[in-house]
């Protein structure tokens, strides 16, 4: 792919313009996968699975829907089979209803057929706790455009714990409870940039298992918060979800086109704050 890129010069007397051909470096598109599942809402018996399919894409391209062959969620301890089909076209969002006891007992699999290749994910639902409070404060770290809120929570302590906060706007933090561990644990987070009056902003936290959090961790990092755990990092990070086309035949192809998202069942809690300047 060449992209032109015009550079002008103005001079008193004349004007100058050169043309500059440059070579941006390509590859070719590669599967996108946001199979995030938040269950937020534990009393109702059904859930509404969506999971999201693009491609990547070059320099200055737009972000297209992948149109997948088949898209399937097994649970393999009851066995039962859930097909998502693409409710509105060439959207890339794959969805259906099922029953919520399949979604939190036992082992899933995503299966994803696309391009004549396979793709494979397995995950476990992973249980969190609710936010006990959320008010914003008025401390800041370099400047006075920041805003800070503060998260309130108390950890389960009969167990180990790895949390995913979502902050809105793509911000992003994950945490364990390694240093408290079944305690009432209060943070300040600080969002870049003051926020307007009277916005409106959601704060969830979902459970996470240590895979998972090891990976938003490297993403959050490489990427920047901002860019959210689906998007194209600068560095590629690989999720959990493999391409198992031709495995037993030692075949690099498929090794090499790999998809990149992550599959992860998360309990979410969530609460909104309007924020007051």
């Amino acid at each position: 792919m060449k992209n032109i890129i015009v550079l002008i010069s103005c001079f008193i007397t004349f004007g100058c313009q050169d043309v500059i051909e440059v070579d941006l470096p390509t590859e070719e598109p590669r599967l996108v996968i946001d199979a995030l599942i938040r269950l937020e809402d534990m009393d109702n018996p059904s859930v509404l699975v969506q999971i999201r399919a693009s491609l990547t894409s070059s320099f200055f391209d737009e972000v297209m829907p992948a149109q997948l062959q088949e898209i399937t969620l097994t649970n393999t301890e009851s066995g039962a089979i859930l097909t998502l089909e693409e409710s509105i076209p060439d959207t890339g969002v794959y969805e259906n209803e099922w029953d919520l006891q399949e979604l939190t007992q036992g082992e899933l699999e995503l299966n994803i057929q696309y391009g004549g290749q396979t793709y494979l994910a397995t995950t476990k639902y992973v249980p969190a706790v609710p936010l006990d409070s959320l008010e914003q404060g008025t401390t800041t770290l370099f400047g006075d455009d920041e805003t800070e809120v503060i998260i309130t929570f108390t950890d389960n302590g009969e167990r180990d714990d790895y949390y995913l906060f979502d902050f809105d706007f793509g911000e992003y933090l994950v945490s364990e409870d390694e240093f408290y561990q079944g305690k009432r644990f209060q943070f300040s987070f600080f969002y870049e940039s003051e926020l307007e009056d009277d916005r409106l902003v959601t704060i969830s936290i979902l459970g996470i298992d240590q895979d998972f959090f090891n990976y938003m961790n490297q993403l959050i990092q490489q990427s920047g918060a901002d860019n959210g755990p689906f998007s194209t990092p600068a560095t590629t990070v690989k999720g959990n979800i493999i391409n198992v086309t031709n495995t037993g035949n030692n075949d690099n192809t498929s090794k090499n086109n790999f998809a990149l998202g992550y599959f992860a069942i998360c309990q979410t809690f969530s609460d909104t704050l309007i924020i007051k300047k």
